[in-house]
């Protein structure tokens, strides 16, 4: 397989970062109670972008306090073509906005510009546009007799993976339904939910409508337990799922969950093999397999395993890691130094355990955190790189003989997310997908 050289083609937008950010509550953007401020760095150097407010309790409370207002005073009594109107400003201004928000993206996260810039934003976007579209349309959505009725005051936390996209998934769908909101980006990656409360602020939304507070574990805690919130949203992992869960059973909350997954990819013989290939590099490697849903374990049939493994071998070389910035990067940076220590960790508990690591060949970058796209051969499903969730650019590669045992291998597992199936066969094809638990 011929590998081309590539030059350089580093993106040239620079977005406005401001040095210092506070909280944005009720319209207004005001220092954090704490008076503490923490480090939003570049994962593909470790600079440091700017100084991020880190909520507490008490910020938490005075920004679910004017959403309640918010909530009561403008946002429930406006007629829901009115509401569609706001949101299609927040969507237009993104779109306006994208290739700045694109390149912020990319420096905070660590995701390679052209994901960020064909994927992300324009998706974010989409779904403004979208439910901004279903806001005066939500009575038939309804069974007859019923009718949509607002929750109230919405807390949502987003991941550090997706950060402006999961922000876009939660704050479109619960301001076209006539909620307001109150939103915790991911401790580090925050800039882009704050470029977000920009875009608010300049929309004219009533304040307090939409209030971002940034912070960490703590502050997404104060905002899960505050007895103003009428419901909860939460993408993350599946320990803080469940802990959510616990600390709401008895309440009156509502809640939403998103977690994590192991997802398998189930390779047949007769699957076109060049398709095949491609799939399952693009379902873990995208985003450096920051992915909740990516396909991390992949089930071969027996007779193919060693062509598999020969494709995926070549292909890892062709995948540029590098400089997120540069339009030909493929592999970005992992978004922070205690994810890629916990992906390290994983990776030397395979090799420990008797399966076989393959990696691309390629120099790491000197600063800032890099893994290279990896895979592993020779696991066994106790391995912990076939059970855990490494959310990172490694691949665990399994066999099989007969689709039962597939669908057996590919249900072992505590997660029950995605899963993927690569066949020529349409039977077989509808048939393992609806053995799948997934």
């Amino acid at each position: 397989m011929a590998i081309f050289d590539y030059a350089p083609a580093p993106e040239s937008v620079r977005p406005r970062i401001r040095e210092h950010y506070g909280l944005y509550i009720e319209g207004q953007w005001s220092a954090p109670a704490s008076q503490r401020y923490m480090d939003a760095i570049n994962p593909a150097n470790e600079e440091k972008l700017a100084d991020i407010a880190y909520g507490t309790a008490a910020d938490i409370d005075r920004a679910v306090r004017a959403a309640r207002r918010a909530y009561e005073k403008y946002w429930r009594k406006l007629k829901p073509a009115d509401r569609a109107k706001y949101i299609y400003r927040i969507a237009r201004a993104l779109t306006e906005r994208s290739r700045e928000l694109a390149v912020l993206e990319t420096l905070n996260s660590g995701k390679a510009i052209k994901d960020s810039r064909d994927f992300d934003i324009p998706s974010a976007a989409a779904h403004f546009f979208y439910y901004a579209g279903w806001a005066d349309k939500l009575e038939y959505a309804m069974r007859a007799g019923k009718t949509a009725r607002a929750l109230g005051v919405c807390g949502q936390i987003v991941p550090w993976n997706f950060p402006l996209l999961m922000a876009a998934w939660k704050v479109a769908p619960a301001l076209a339904c006539g909620n307001t909101v109150v939103l915790k980006p991911a401790e580090t990656t925050p800039l882009t939910a704050l470029a977000l409360a920009q875009i608010v602020e300049e929309a004219d939304l009533p304040p307090g409508v939409v209030n971002v507070v940034t912070g960490d574990g703590v502050t997404g805690a104060a905002l899960v337990e505050h007895d103003g919130v009428d419901k909860i949203a939460f993408t993350g992992s599946t320990a803080v799922g469940k802990t959510i869960a616990q600390r709401l059973a008895g309440t009156r909350k509502r809640l939403t969950l998103e977690l994590g997954g192991k997802a398998a990819h189930i390779l047949f013989a007769d699957a076109p093999m060049d398709q095949a290939i491609e799939g399952v590099v693009n379902g873990i490697y995208f985003n450096q397999g920051h992915v909740c849903c990516a396909g991390s374990r992949l089930l071969v049939e027996e007779r193919i395993h060693d062509e598999v493994v020969v494709r995926l071998t070549e292909r890892l070389q062709t995948l540029r890691l590098g400089d997120p910035m540069d339009k030909n990067t493929d592999i970005g940076a992992i978004n922070s130094r205690e994810q890629l220590e916990k992906i390290e960790e994983l990776v030397a508990s395979g090799v420990e355990q008797g399966a076989t690591l393959v990696q691309q060949q390629c120099d790491l970058p000197t600063k800032g955190f890099f893994f290279p796209a990896s895979f592993f051969t020779n696991v066994q499903q106790s391995h912990r790189i076939a059970r855990e969730e490494i959310f990172g650019p490694v691949l665990s590669i399994l066999t099989f003989r007969t689709p039962d045992e597939a669908v057996e291998k590919a249900n072992n597992t505590p997660y029950g997310l995605s899963a993927g199936i690569w066949t020529d066969k349409g039977s077989k094809n509808m048939w393992v997908a609806q053995q799948l638990r997934a």
